[in-house]
């Protein structure tokens, strides 16, 4: 009965054009199971002859002729990288070298050993001819029934169905092409064709897991017509096998057409099918409907783009990896339109532009990306041996389409990747952009809610990514309980990452522990996460995340947020998170609890694999120091009396399906009533002596000393009030001040106030709270740099008044 009545409460808010196209659907499926449908048989030679426009196959009427037709047809134009195989074979090996074609080659022999490296496995073995239903791992098969019969969500069932799809895209087939360029080894091709034929014979249409989720279809028909235009010109595309590939692929569009997720997943699922029409209707001109299925796909496509991409870039589900996706989605429907001469809107330019502004920006300083929310391990295509978790290959081909130096900068290098989508003259193109550094070093994204701080574009910047956005969008399913998480680089070393994902239905509990708030550096109270999950791609209650204050200065950046997946505890606490980032130094992150109930708190900070951080154990405090030797380590120290520090193990997933365990330290209390934690997070070179950092005296708020071999830093936080110590008196809720080793002040950043004092002598006196205050001293002058519109600054050395 609370089956039909969520069932009738889930009618009532769909609206006509929904109910519609879904029963549609189900009207199909049902003709499928019956065996009503002509889409659930493969057509006859006469169909499929039937089906195309012989006019556009040159007149062609038999096998023979279809094939040799595709060999030597100039129109319609595949990736430029394809036109030419003594060209690109002989840039491949110039610009890249013997590592690249050895790791290419090496792949490939071993996929014809049986041999697969899928997601972030590898060596697995699905027998020879592979089984196309097994997930190996788990051991699971999946029943060969009509796909809608089949619920690959039930790891009882299915096991994990992605290791199953993942090897189903065929997008191995690309791995075996680029090695049959380099070589001419016949053995590549016979597995190409092995494989399609069999496949084909062990996947009746409309049977199996492998025709259960449209995207897969989509994206193993990209990978058929990649595999076609690698092989077209070997021996072992026999014509028989080349006319059945036709008619599956005949199939895979119609199937797309009919099945396309508009309501079921309209995020990447849509697009990634729609892109696999548009592949389809460009790419096979000669099909009757192959204008239907390109128009379709560009309309999909196109209609998405201001849903899917926010007003800043971001992508609305919030997840790096499904925003790679959509990049490469986009670049692809770019990059085939300019080729066949279709139109481009400008629309497509200006939001690409903003999909690849966005991965710029959240590049670590050693090239990797961070992987919030969901990453499910997949790629558009495989045309390089670059790790999951580098999407340098996206801002490469953007630099060449766009002439962006910034994307030609961060990207750092040619890829593959570019040079066969857009053959030897893209990678000309490449190479006329002079790199720059983009124009700004921090960066705020407030649709999508990622802050990103930096203080560089070198491999030695420091780097700290936050996330105080939206919790995701539709029913959130990509989403992670990640508010006011943060990743840090120091001085270009990544070392507090957002663990990953790993898994979605291999393991309930891993999934949930993956998409905890524990799983994130973040605050975390009583053990529970901000937003609770609900089965693996839903949840049953979503934290809202708004941002307070976001500042960026040449000498400082400011952030503070706060999130509300706290107030549903029964004594409801509220969580606000503030971070001063002092570029070239350090940051300091100040962590507020409001409640009136008894709670523990805790601070998680989830190290990379390699790293051993140790406990300082003589200080409550800290440091909790990264201690690598000969590389760049982080202090933390974190300041609240009665917390202490532990160290447990928790896991990295760098790409789905693989983890490793990896260091975590926590700073918890016990805690009755509003409460909040100092940190100071502080990178050190390895030849560089450590600062200290402790908590001093103070009245009406809290101050802090850090000390190192050539300055003294002091910093005051005050929530409103004057707060003052042995020296200083100030009303700004942050005030940071550094001294020379002749005790005098050398440099000056505030944040929010009116008034400071040292040592009984005003320095800032203004009309209205600045929002923020910078000087530093230049000899005998103090310069000044404020949003105030009127103040007075006055120190031993120097007075001035001025009107800003």
């Amino acid at each position: 009965m609370v089956d039909v009545l969520k069932k009738l409460k889930r009618l009532r808010v769909r609206s006509f054009d929904e109910l519609r196209v879904r029963g549609a659907q189900s009207l199909a499926a049902y003709a499928e199971r019956r065996g009503l449908s002509e889409q659930a048989r493969v057509p006859s030679d006469a169909e499929l002859f039937k089906a195309l426009d012989l006019s556009r196959a040159g007149g062609v009427r038999s096998a023979e002729s279809l094939l040799s037709h595709f060999r030597t047809r100039a129109r319609p134009r595949f990736f430029a990288g394809l036109d030419d195989r003594e060209t690109t074979v002989a840039t491949l090996r110039q610009r890249f070298g013997v590592r690249a074609e050895k790791l290419a080659i090496e792949r490939a022999r071993r996929i014809t050993e049986g041999r697969f490296d899928l997601l972030g496995l590898r060596d697995l073995n699905f027998n020879d001819p592979p089984d196309w239903h097994l997930e190996p791992i788990s051991g699971k098969r999946s029943p060969l029934v009509h796909w809608s019969r089949i619920d690959y969500l039930d790891a009882g069932v299915a096991g994990d169905k992605k290791i199953t799809w993942e090897l189903n895209r065929h997008q191995y087939f690309m791995v075996l092409g680029r090695a049959y360029w380099y070589t001419g080894d016949e053995r590549f091709a016979h597995t190409f064709t092995a494989h399609l034929e069999d496949w084909m014979e062990r996947n009746p249409p409309k049977l199996g897991i492998n025709w259960a989720s449209s995207l897969e279809v989509s994206f193993r028909a990209m990978a058929w017509l990649w595999g076609l235009h690698f092989f077209k010109d070997s021996p072992r595309l026999t014509p028989a096998l080349f006319l059945r590939a036709l008619k599956f692929l005949y199939l895979h569009g119609r199937h797309l057409e009919t099945y396309l997720s508009t309501y079921f997943s309209p995020n990447t699922h849509l697009t990634g099918e729609a892109l696999g029409l548009f592949y389809l209707g460009t790419l096979l001109p000669e099909f009757r409907c192959a204008g239907r299925w390109r128009e379709t796909g560009r309309r999909v496509l196109m209609t998405a783009l201001d849903r899917h991409v926010r007003p800043d870039g971001v992508y609305f589900e919030q997840a790096s990896y499904y925003h790679r996706y959509t990049t490469d989605f986009y670049t692809h429907l770019l990059i085939l339109s300019e080729t066949n001469g279709q139109p481009v809107e400008e629309k497509l330019m200006a939001k690409l532009a903003a999909l690849l502004d966005h991965l710029m920006y959240i590049t670590r300083p050693d090239g990797t990306t961070p992987f919030f929310g969901d990453d499910d391990g997949g790629r558009l295509v495989m045309l390089d041996e670059r790790p999951a978790n580098d999407f340098r290959a996206a801002l490469a081909t953007g630099a060449a389409l766009f002439a962006r130096p910034d994307y030609k900068h961060v990207a750092g290098e040619a890829a593959e990747e570019t040079l066969w989508l857009l053959g030897a003259a893209g990678l000309k193109k490449f190479d006329h952009v002079k790199a720059h550094p983009p124009a700004h070093e921090s960066r705020a994204f407030p649709d999508g809610g990622y802050y990103v701080m930096r203080d560089g574009w070198t491999s030695e910047s420091n780097y700290l990514l936050i996330d105080c956005g939206p919790h995701g969008t539709l029913n959130c399913g990509h989403a992670h309980a990640d508010a006011l998480a943060i990743e840090v680089a120091a001085r270009g070393r990544t070392l507090l990452v957002d663990p990953g994902t790993y898994t979605y239905t291999g393991s309930s509990e891993m999934r949930d522990w993956f998409r905890s708030s524990a799983a994130h550096n973040t605050l975390v109270i009583d053990g529970e996460s901000s937003s609770t999950p609900a089965g693996p791609f839903a949840w049953s209650h979503i934290a809202r995340a708004v941002l307070r204050v976001w500042t960026s200065r040449e000498r400082f950046d400011y952030f503070e947020g706060a999130h509300d997946g706290y107030a549903r505890l029964q004594m409801p606490a509220a969580h606000t998170r503030a971070i001063l980032f002092l570029k070239g130094d350090y940051w300091v992150m100040r962590d507020r609890i409001e409640t009136a109930g008894a709670h523990r708190c805790e601070l998680r900070f989830h190290f990379v694999p390699e790293a051993r951080p140790a406990i300082n154990a003589d200080a409550a405090s800290g440091p909790a120091r990264e201690r690598a030797e000969g590389a760049t380590g982080l202090d933390l120290f974190t300041f609240n009396r009665g917390g202490s520090w532990r160290a447990v193990e928790g896991w990295v997933s760098r790409c789905y399906a693989e983890r490793a365990p990896a260091p975590v330290l926590v700073f918890s209390r016990e805690a009755k009533g509003a409460t909040e934690f100092v940190t100071f997070l502080m990178p050190r070179r390895a030849s560089e002596q450590a600062a200290k950092a402790r908590e001093m005296n103070a009245v009406g708020g809290r101050a802090f000393e850090v000390r190192d071999a050539d300055h003294l830093d002091l910093l005051l936080i005050s929530d409103g009030r004057t707060v003052e110590t042995e020296r200083i008196a100030s009303d700004f809720a942050w005030t940071w001040m550094r001294f020379n080793r002749d005790h005098e002040l050398i440099e000056l950043v505030a944040v929010n106030g009116r008034r400071l004092a040292l040592d009984g002598q005003a320095i800032v006196d203004a009309a209205e709270r600045a929002g923020y205050l910078v000087a530093r001293r230049a000899g005998d002058q103090l310069l000044i740099e404020t949003d105030a519109q009127e103040f007075t600054t006055e120190t031993r050395r120097h007075r001035e008044k001025a009107m800003i």
